[in-house]
């Protein structure tokens, strides 16, 4: 028990000077620096540059990366510069990283079919980055993987019968409750964060409702949303919906100024 109780002790000193909040006032644990977070985000991208084909269509890649300069443009810290990267996959998806890094696939153009469609995808993606959820992520999974050794210290000293069992029970609690990217707390942060974000860079967060019913369409039948790491399709339109009357002023604001339009020519 002497090993359980110092590994218990562990977490609990870890934890004690890491805690945070999200700018929505939810509770994060973060273990990391900002300058780590940075460097992961940066060795991760060049990862991924070299393992997939980026887009060599210059009209799409001028197109993501107006949208992207136009969000950028109001992000707090202007000293961070953005690389918008392309890639050149069926994928309906797209993705931020810490350190300034944006991934577009050339799918998701087929389903966000204009430049407020595709800035509410952008908008949420660089919402992660700023509510550090990549941060919370990791920190989490370092922070169960101490919590499982001690489970497993624990469960052994006490000669509880089908040890293994009781560890894949909460190895399974851990996966779909922690490690698991992004889990719906995030995701719905991460949706009303970016609405400001693409409202406030003169995106119409209209679009953000008529971007998801495409979605929908889109991903087909939907798995129950007890296990997924998105919220239904269904509770994030309400949202969204729920949300308008609160951004639409930043947008309304944001359009008195001479804006760039971002259109794909060519």
């Amino acid at each position: 028990m002497k090993k359980s109780l110092l590994l218990s002790a562990i977490v609990a000193v870890i934890c004690s000077g890491c805690v945070s909040t999200s700018p929505t006032g939810r509770t994060q644990a973060l273990l990391y620096s900002d300058s780590e977070m940075q460097q992961m985000g940066a060795q991760s991208f060049e990862a991924m540059k070299q393992q997939q084909k980026i887009s060599q269509d210059k009209a799409k890649t001028q197109y993501v990366n107006c949208i992207a300069d136009r969000i950028t443009a109001v992000l707090p810290d202007q000293s961070q510069k953005w690389e918008v990267v392309l890639f050149d996959s069926d994928q309906v998806n797209a993705f931020a990283l810490p350190g300034g890094h944006i991934g577009v696939y050339t799918g998701l153009l087929n389903v966000a079919i204009n430049q407020d469609q595709l800035a509410t995808v952008m908008g949420h993606e660089v919402a992660h980055v700023l509510a550090q959820h990549g941060n919370e992520q990791v920190s989490r999974s370092q922070i169960t993987g101490i919590g499982m050794q001690a489970a497993d210290v624990a469960l052994g000293a006490s000669g509880v019968a089908n040890k293994d069992l009781y560890m894949a029970g909460l190895g399974l609690g851990a996966q779909v409750g922690i490690i698991l990217p992004f889990g719906r707390d995030q995701e719905s942060e991460a949706d009303i964060l970016g609405l400001e974000l693409m409202a406030k860079a003169g995106f119409n967060p209209a679009q953000s409702v008529e971007l998801w019913k495409n979605m929908a369409k889109a991903g087909g039948e939907q798995g129950p949303e007890l296990l997924s790491t998105h919220p239904s399709h269904g509770n994030r339109i309400n949202e969204l919906q729920n949300a308008q009357a609160k951004v639409m002023p930043l947008y309304t604001q944001a359009r008195k100024q001479s804006l760039t339009e971002c259109k794909i020519n060519g």
